[in-house]
Order: C-alpha cells, then sequence, then structure tokens
C-alpha cells in the first residue's frame, strides 16, 4: 500500500473515531512512512527541525505516542525504533521479520500465533496489553548473499 493511501486511512479513522490528526501528527506520521526502514524518535525530530526549527524532543515522543496508541504505526522494542503500519484500518498485534545484515523489517500477520500466545497467557492468569514479536535472522536477499 502507498504512503498516501495509509495517510488518507488514517485521516478517515481519526474523522470516524473524532480524533484529532494535527498537522504535526500528520508529518511525523509521513516521515516514519517515508523512512527506508526502522526510524529512530531523535532521526524524525532532525527531519522535523528543517521544517519546524522549535520542534523539541516532546513534540516528537507525543506525535509518536497518539500513532502508536492508535496503531497507525509500531514500536520495534529492541530497537527502539518505529516503523509504519500499512494496515491501519485492522487492529493487529504487531509480528516482524527483522534482518541483522541490512535492517529490513517485514511486519506479518499470523491470527493463529496471535491467539496461542493469549491462550498461554491465560492459562498462567496473565492478561497481556500488547504484544510484539521481533524474530531477527536475515531476509531471502541478505541469505542468498551469503551463498554466494
Amino acid at each position: 500500500m502507498q504512503a498516501e493511501q495509509v495517510v488518507r486511512e488514517v485521516e478517515q479513522h481519526c474523522r470516524q473515531r473524532g480524533l484529532r490528526l494535527t498537522p504535526t501528527r500528520r508529518r511525523v506520521l509521513e516521515l516514519v512512512l517515508a523512512a527506508d526502514g526502522p526510524v529512530k524518535a531523535y532521526d524524525l525530530l532532525d527531519q522535523l527541525k528543517t521544517e519546524q526549527p522549535g520542534a523539541a524532543p516532546p513534540t516528537i515522543y507525543r506525535a509518536l505516542d497518539f500513532l502508536l496508541e492508535n496503531d497507525f504505526i509500531h514500536r520495534l522494542e529492541t530497537l527502539n525504533a518505529f516503523v509504519s503500519c500499512f494496515h491501519p484500518h485492522e487492529s493487529h498485534q504487531g509480528q516482524f521479520l527483522i534482518c541483522e545484515s541490512c535492517q529490513s523489517v517485514t511486519e506479518i500477520h499470523d491470527d493463529g500465533l496471535t491467539k496461542r500466545l493469549l491462550e498461554a497467557a491465560g492459562k498462567h492468569d496473565f492478561k497481556p496489553g500488547r504484544q510484539v514479536l521481533e524474530l531477527y535472522g536475515l531476509c531471502s536477499d541478505c541469505k542468498a548473499d551469503t551463498r554466494q
């Protein structure tokens, strides 16, 4: 899905739910969507400062919090970085394949896996609030490069 389509879906979602997509929130979303891979908050801040010289860390963190709370982006816990969500209209748990060589990130959806994790947590009387599953290894391109 193209970034412009994601932004349109986010705007529509915000209108339907009475959420306020401020120009800064929208711009941070666009910057995350435009990133080649995971992007850190301070890298986003540096980019935003070129357009909004007065932007400060709280500006970025408030925008990121809004985008995360509404499942418009994902946070990769181990990298402390953010990636686009190309399914903003669907509520889902994040499952990610992260290449240790090129840092590419692929989001996958396995509802069966999510269900099994929730069932396992329930057996331990644990109520999860959110789930981010990150698998590290080599993407197909990097794996092919190691064979040559």
